[in-house]
């Protein structure tokens, strides 16, 4: 099975720290936000890796190489334009002829994904979503009324759950059939075509979470906890 990380964003919402720099080389700790998730793909025991870079995707090809020195394959996928997540990934179909996963090059993941890939290789689905249970507290309070506008029941500032997409996926090749070329397409444009046609898409839960990188806030939360739980693994 190979790995496809869509790397080609502008990074808008973390300029100036992306305006010399692709957002996925930001560094979390002594290594780019992208070596991070090859190592991580690594570990899930994917061996062979396919980049979709656009933007400075020089900085990316000259860091990485062939993968070689990382432990893998490493391969490119080019665009010249900003094609959105789906977008991207199609500018990687050459490369592919079985399942693959794919995943976004601008988050930090700490599930399983030799276990999210067990699942997928036994319930053989179109699509594999993952996804992680947040949680968050309304900063309101929630009044239910009945149909003729009755309240029936103050909640003061509850705690609200739901599954949200993480941005990794395990999917099948026909994806690709579902994505037009070399134009702008988001990713859940493609899962509601795929749900559309009655492909299965399934999901894998994890309660571990992840690290999104959008902004400059996030990013900073990012290094800090990667060295929160460097002194933690130190002190055993």
């Amino acid at each position: 099975m190979k790995a496809v990380i869509i790397a080609g964003g502008l990074g808008t919402r973390l300029r100036p720290l992306t305006n010399n720099t692709p957002k996925p080389m930001l560094p979390i700790g002594e290594k780019p936000i992208l070596e991070h998730l090859v190592n991580w793909t690594k570990k899930g025991g994917i061996k062979s890796v396919i980049l979709c870079v656009s933007y400075l995707k020089e900085s990316i090809e000259d860091y990485f190489g062939d993968g070689e020195k990382f432990g893998v394959k490493i391969e490119y996928a080019i665009s010249k334009k900003q094609l959105a997540t789906a977008g991207q990934l199609k500018t990687a179909e050459k490369f592919i002829d079985d399942d693959f996963v794919c995943m976004y090059g601008d988050s930090i993941f700490n599930f399983s994904l030799r276990s999210m890939i067990k699942q997928h290789s036994i319930k053989k689905p179109f699509v594999t979503m993952s996804l992680n249970e947040y949680k968050t507290t309304l900063p309101y309070g929630v009044i239910e009324t009945s149909k003729k506008g009755k309240v029936v029941n103050w909640n003061e500032k509850p705690e609200i759950k739901a599954n949200v997409n993480i941005g990794c996926y395990i999917m099948n090749p026909q994806v690709f059939n579902l994505i037009p070329k070399n134009k702008p397409y988001g990713m859940d444009d493609v899962i509601k075509k795929a749900m559309k046609k009655k492909e299965a898409v399934n999901s894998f839960i994890t309660k571990k979470g992840f690290t999104d990188i959008g902004n400059t806030e996030s990013y900073k939360q990012a290094c800090e906890e990667y060295e929160k739980n460097k002194r933690k693994s130190k002190n055993g």
